[in-house]
């Protein structure tokens, strides 16, 4: 009992920490983004700190130099008062020699002592006299108390008098505020973090749960629940995600109604002709064997139905072909009008022995390139599936038209039609039509199918017209050819 719940404890932690699903991973994203964030904070503050702190600070002292130098020209008491607030304000060391009197505003007296720049003072002055720019600066390093600063000295000019301002200021940062700093950086770092995990929840859950929905959904299609709705509410990419996965349903449910629709016609088709073999072969064994007229009489209908079972395979075959593209086809070049009158000669026959009205319409000869026995095979299919549509008008109309380098065919019957609803399903295999069912008419709703298959090997156009009650109009359009130069040569003999 003990080792049971060991394992379901383990399966469950597995689980628990499965590192491939988008919670795991976004939450582990967005920890190690506030991680690398923090990192980077704290590297900025240790290691740039100080020189970000000189860079700004000399930026500022520059600055300041300039306002007090316009303060000096513009009124002498006026730039005192102003001197005394920016040293005390900016920790700065003001100080500018008149003549022979000078004026110290010195901000840092109560950490340094009155006299603890006089040395910078003499240093920065004369390399100002011996500039020749009207100001100077330079950043003292050293291992004295004062660490680093910036001095800098410039020549002012007012009353006809000329003036040197000096200025200094410490470039080290005030412990207080780096420790302020850094204290505030702590709580900044707990908020990040705290931020980046429940940012990292909420998303993990929105982004999610649409995807778990479909997933639940999906099993529920893989166990055959074709009712099943696909829900992507929430993105655009799981919105088109579930739009696809319904039309999938939509489809699976419908091949599936088909696929029952057809075991029960091939059943039926095959079954009918089986029993009528067996009872005319058993009638032939036990009462007209030795009557040579019947016994024809009953072997003709056994031939008869022996073909339609053969009929039957054959198209099965022929589809299974075109679905894994083992055909073969012999292209060649030929007169599609000269084929398609083949097709009508063909029908002839039947137009004379069952009242069928069918019409011939060709135009000039067009050239095409395809496999003559599958085109012939096409135009055929068309043909027979309008005497099977045709009901009680029995007219049939061939019509070949041909304009710019296309030659389109076209097999109109003026029967049953086709519903709108059905008329987009008609090339899908194992489809009949509801008029199929309704009046009786033989066939596998494979036909079609196989058409649909060898036009697209061509490369041809195809469609269906139709109204229901009205007839059907199906079509199909090729690219036209110039005349093969060998039956050129035999029209001049001939």
């Amino acid at each position: 009992m003990a080792d049971h719940t060991g394992k379901r404890a383990s399966r469950s932690a597995k689980k628990r920490v499965d590192t491939s699903s988008i919670k795991t991973t976004i939450l582990l994203s967005f920890v190690v983004f506030a991680l690398f964030l923090v990192m980077v904070l704290w590297g900025l503050s240790n290691f740039f700190l100080n020189s970000f702190y000189e860079r700004a600070r000399s930026q500022e002292v520059m600055r300041t130099a300039e306002t007090l130098e316009a303060q000096f020209k513009q009124d002498r008491y006026s730039f005192e008062s102003l001197a005394v607030q920016t040293a005390g304000t900016n920790d700065l060391y003001i100080r500018i020699d008149i003549g022979d009197e000078s004026l110290v505003f010195d901000g840092t007296r109560e950490v340094l002592g009155s006299d603890a720049f006089e040395s910078d003072v003499s240093r920065i002055q004369a390399k100002l006299a011996s500039s020749p720019a009207v100001s100077v600066s330079e950043t003292r390093r050293d291992s004295s108390s004062m660490g680093s600063r910036l001095v800098y000295a410039s020549y002012i000019s007012a009353d006809g008098t000329d003036s040197i301002l000096c200025i200094i200021a410490p470039l080290y940062p005030d412990q207080v505020t780096v420790r302020i700093l850094r204290d505030m950086l702590i709580y900044i770092s707990f908020i990040v973090l705290v931020v980046s995990l429940l940012l990292a929840f909420a998303l993990s859950v929105r982004l999610s749960a649409p995807i778990e929905k479909l997933t639940r959904s999906a099993t529920e299609l893989s166990n055959g629940n074709h009712d099943v709705y696909f829900d992507g509410a929430g993105f655009t990419e799981t919105k088109e995600l579930a739009r696809a996965l319904n039309k999938a349903s939509y489809e699976m449910e419908k091949t599936d109604f088909y696929q029952r629709e057809i075991i029960a016609n091939v059943s039926h088709d095959l079954k009918t002709p089986l029993t009528m073999i067996r009872s005319y072969a058993e009638k032939i064994i036990d009462i007209t064997g030795d009557n040579p007229e019947k016994r024809n009489s009953d072997l003709n209908v056994i031939i008869s139905e022996t073909e339609h079972l053969n009929k039957l395979v054959t198209d099965m075959l022929s589809v299974s072909s075109l679905q894994s593209n083992n055909v073969t086809m012999n292209m060649e070049t030929f007169d599609l009008v000269q084929a398609a009158r083949s097709v009508y000669e063909s029908f002839l026959a039947l137009a004379s022995s069952e009242g069928f009205e069918i019409h011939f319409y060709p135009c000039k000869p067009a050239y095409v390139v395809g496999d003559r026995t599958r085109m012939t095979q096409v135009m055929t299919n068309f043909v027979s599936n309008a005497v099977k549509y045709s009901g009680d008008n029995k007219y049939i109309e061939i019509r070949l038209n041909k304009s710019s380098k296309k030659v389109t065919f076209h097999c109109i019957d003026r029967g049953v039609g086709i519903p709108a609803d059905e008329i987009g399903h008609v090339w899908d295999k194992y489809y009949r039509t509801s008029a199929n069912h309704e009046r009786g008419i033989e066939g596998t709703g494979l036909g079609l199918a196989i058409v649909k298959g060898l036009l697209n090997l061509h490369g041809a156009k195809y469609g269906v017209e139709s109204e229901e009650g009205k007839g059907s109009d199906f079509w199909f359009e090729m690219e036209t050819v110039k005349k093969p130069a060998a039956e050129e040569t035999e029209k001049k003999d001939g």
